[in-house]
């Protein structure tokens, strides 16, 4: 009699937090090899904490999964334990001491959790590994928007939108719940929520497996593989989010005949972008998500420059004001009240002539009043004499940058794309035979640690000119992507 077909049909379930990786895969001691000794013991710990140990269940003597005798298990590096609480005092014993790393994986691995590790432990482990090292992403910040033709009408008129109006009540459970319901006919995914340690974000890690079906037995690599991850990040009180798609390291597992989406990282950010506003959307209240020409390694830039404290009106030369670089207002009636750009430069206030000196009477101080101090906006400390022209060049970068690229502005930009789209001069007079397109003629790319600061000090060295400088080179814009005609940056869609 021959054997029935199995007929595989597309499920809406998402994968488990308890599906199991094997202990013994490589990419998972790959990706626990990540992170530093104390983060392990720190994930160890949370792991077993009486809350979690539940769902983190340790290989414990006695386990039923364990098919070994007792004889054996005492000849192993590491014997299983019989309780939650002496395999938590084994961790601690570990984090007051000193040691090396390799002894905390191999102890996680082959010991305690050597029959695996569940999807929601190794999302913890990535996700610890973003609070360690914060710029190991390239994030892209989008706007939330709410589809109402009526409220565009009324802000056009009025010139400004309210923020707090656009902004929908987002209960994570239901808002995961939506999310999957969107993506479920195209993919299997696993989703982890997560709150921030050091960040007002809450984070959202969503592994996808390229196929609506019940997954077949397949290579456990596929799990660890960074090339299906997507991070979502909602930062409090503010209309953007901030999405990254995880690049991949090393070769990528074969993937299963029956894959119906290209995994690359496109793809999946695609998909998931045009799943998020319908998820938070709701019958006569619809979003969308709109481009804000900013993307940054750097989610402090991200949080200073598209996040709840300030908008792009409050970047370039009144950042002095917003960063409390300087007291008072620009707006302020009393002169009082309000440090000129004269009087910061020169270090944020005038004494009158030779008056410290006389109640000093070091009478070789007063040679201080023509070598001035760097103002606190800058990188260093060290006195220059100031010329006239180079404090008028000073008086021009501080008018134009503000405390953008110095010291003082907690928004570094680590890269700035620029694309021109100005024809080259073809010698012909009628401007309408002229060729238009939208494909850059020239395209420039800054890349460092601080772009914005590395633009700032050739301007204080006279190499360019800060008056005429574009907005968008000053950080005035809070841009990273920038598309240039007839010398002002347009917003392409």
């Amino acid at each position: 009699m021959a054997r029935p077909r199995t007929v595989r049909a597309p499920t809406s379930a998402s994968l488990p937090n308890n599906l199991r990786i094997p202990s013994t895969s490589p990419s998972l001691s790959k990706t626990l090899g990540k992170l530093s000794r104390q983060s392990l013991l720190d994930l160890a710990l949370t792991w077993l904490d009486d809350q979690n140990s539940a769902s983190f269940v340790p290989f414990l003597k006695g386990d039923e999964r364990g098919s070994r005798d007792d004889d054996d298990d005492e000849a192993l590096p590491y014997p299983a334990a019989e309780t939650v609480e002496e395999v938590r005092q084994i961790y601690e014993d570990l984090q007051e001491r000193k040691g090396g790393k390799r002894e905390v994986l191999e102890r996680i691995l082959e010991g305690d959790w050597r029959h695996g590790l569940t999807l929601r432990q190794l999302a913890m482990v990535d996700l610890r590994y973003m609070d360690d090292h914060p710029s190991s992403l390239r994030w892209t910040a989008l706007e939330l928007s709410r589809i109402d033709p009526r409220r565009k009408e009324s802000a056009s008129k009025n010139g400004s939108e309210d923020w707090s109006a656009n902004l929908p009540r987002i209960q994570a459970a239901s808002f995961v719940k939506a999310l999957q319901q969107e993506v479920a006919s195209l993919v299997k995914a696993h989703y982890h929520l997560a709150r921030s340690s050091t960040l007002p974000l809450t984070f959202l890690r969503i592994f996808v497996v390229d196929s609506p079906y019940q997954p077949p037995q397949q290579s456990p690599e596929i799990f660890a593989d960074s090339a299906r991850i997507i991070y979502v990040a909602f930062p409090d009180s503010c209309p953007f989010i901030y999405t990254s798609v995880a690049a991949s390291t090393g070769a990528k597992p074969a993937a299963p005949p029956s894959t119906s989406i290209a995994t690359d990282s496109r793809s999946l950010q695609r998909l998931v972008r045009d799943a998020i506003p319908k998820a938070l959307s709701r019958p006569h209240e619809r979003y969308t998500l709109k481009a804000t020409a900013l993307a940054a390694k750097n989610l402090p830039t991200l949080l200073a420059l598209r996040g709840p404290g300030r908008s792009t009106a409050a970047n370039g030369s009144f950042s002095i004001f917003a960063d409390a670089a300087l007291e008072g207002s620009p707006l302020d009636p009393r002169p009082a009240d309000t440090v000129s750009a004269e009087d910061h430069i020169l270090g944020g206030q005038r004494r009158p002539l030779g008056t410290e000196d006389k109640e000093n009477g070091d009478p070789e101080n007063s040679a201080s009043q023509k070598v001035c101090k760097r103002p606190s906006s800058r990188r260093d400390t060290d006195t220059v004499p100031l010329t006239p022209d180079s404090k008028k060049r000073r008086l021009a970068v501080e008018s134009r940058f503000g405390t953008a690229g110095s010291s003082l502005n907690p928004a570094p930009l680590d890269r700035l794309d620029v694309r021109f789209l100005d024809a080259l001069d073809s010698g012909l007079e009628d401007e309408e035979e002229q060729p238009s397109s939208t494909h850059p003629v020239v395209s420039l790319s800054f890349t460092g640690s601080d772009v914005i600061g590395g633009i700032r000090q050739l301007a204080e060295l006279g190499v360019v000119d800060p008056h005429r400088m574009p907005s968008w080179l000053t950080g005035e814009e809070a841009v990273s992507m920038a598309t240039v005609k007839s010398g002002q940056r347009v917003k392409m869609s």
